[in-house]
């Protein structure tokens, strides 16, 4: 990246912080009017969005920067913050469905719930208050990114180009969110044969759209990009996306607990029925593909199941097969930036963006 994007970058970043602790410091006399015991909600909120990479944010930046926007305009800092709320709910609702107990090293919502009820003695089930208590913390998370959406201004009103990406994207990822969990409920009965052609829908609309399709697009929208750079935009981000949800996905079986900040194969203890675990169960002989699907989702998996898992996804190849589609849709997703019609900053900002994407190890 050259010095002049990484200055505007880390410039972006920054007001981007500042915007969503104004936002949530804003929304705390209403909260302690309501009830100080409420706050904890709020809490739970900032404690999220102080952290994570802004890769959303960022890429709307940069959709906005190379349709012409002003590199320090309000508006584009307001539509990163509304993105990062956004993603706080998502990640907050994601970690009750999968049963996370850790997010970025540290308890998930609904973990910190249940041991708030813990450390006070509470009545009743501690697990279930915690997931109600998540569930309305992450409720809270989607109505403010609303507020924050609306504070953008005319750009983003009704009937606007960007009003409707954004109003897509939150649509499509609970869409997403739901063939994913009926994946791991249905996924067993269903014919083998299509279980990669159903992962890839499930991580095209529940992650990859959103995470960089949706908010460079929506960037550009606000910029008043003409339609034919927006499809341009498009034609390059999303399969950035889905190559970065593969990433995911690999490292969720394979990554480093110590880099990712998950438990090693938390993925498969959780049932998700990914890409590779499709590639795994398509190629797998009959009483391979038993064994995977037996152990998929039993919380109790020891190292030794995960091991043998391991050992299985390499030895049908499909890992080999998933780093293959990676790399297939990281061509795509450069021969698209490649043709975008953008200054040479933002183009070597997407550049680095892209990079990072798929080849992190956390």
């Amino acid at each position: 990246m050259t010095a002049g994007a990484q200055e505007q970058q880390s410039a972006y970043v920054a007001a981007v912080a500042e915007e969503l602790g104004t936002f949530v410091a804003g929304r705390h006399e209403l909260l302690r009017q309501i009830s100080p015991d409420a706050l904890a909600l709020l809490n739970s909120v900032s404690d999220l969005v102080s952290g994570g990479k802004r890769m959303r944010a960022l890429l709307c930046y940069w959709g906005w920067r190379g349709a012409g926007g002003a590199a320090e305009a309000a508006e584009i800092v307001t539509a990163g913050a509304a993105l990062e709320l956004f993603q706080a709910a998502a990640l907050i609702h994601d970690d009750i469905i999968d049963r996370s107990d850790t997010r970025r090293g540290r308890p998930s919502v609904h973990t910190a719930f249940g041991a708030l009820h813990a450390q006070n003695s509470w009545s009743l089930d501690q697990e279930r208050f915690g997931h109600a208590a998540a569930i309305l913390a992450g409720d809270l998370c989607l109505s403010f990114s609303e507020e924050a959406f609306t504070d953008i201004g005319p750009a983003a009103a009704a009937g606007t180009r960007a009003r409707g990406v954004f109003n897509r994207m939150r649509t499509e990822v609970m869409a997403g969110q739901y063939l994913d969990i009926l994946e791991e409920v249905a996924g067993p009965s269903r014919a083998r044969s299509h279980a990669v052609e159903r992962a890839r829908s499930i991580i095209r609309f529940k992650s990859a759209k959103y995470s960089t399709e949706h908010p460079l697009v929506l960037g550009g929208a606000l910029a008043g990009g003409a339609e034919e750079l927006l499809d341009a935009y498009s034609a390059f981000a999303l399969p950035l996306g889905e190559a970065f949800q593969l990433r995911d996905d690999v490292l969720g079986v394979f990554g480093d607990p110590a880099a990712t900040g998950k438990p090693a194969g938390d993925d498969l203890r959780e049932g998700k029925r990914t890409v590779l675990i499709g590639f795994a169960l398509e190629r797998a002989a009959p009483g391979e593909a038993a064994f995977i699907g037996n152990s998929l989702g039993d919380p109790e998996l020891g190292p030794a199941d995960i091991d043998e898992l391991r050992r299985l996804i390499v030895g049908t190849g499909a890992l080999k097969a998933t780093e293959e589609l990676i790399d297939e849709l990281s061509t795509a997703a450069f021969d698209g930036l490649g043709q975008l019609q953008v200054d040479a900053v933002t183009r070597a900002a997407l550049e680095a963006l892209a990079t990072s994407a798929v080849k992190r190890s956390a």
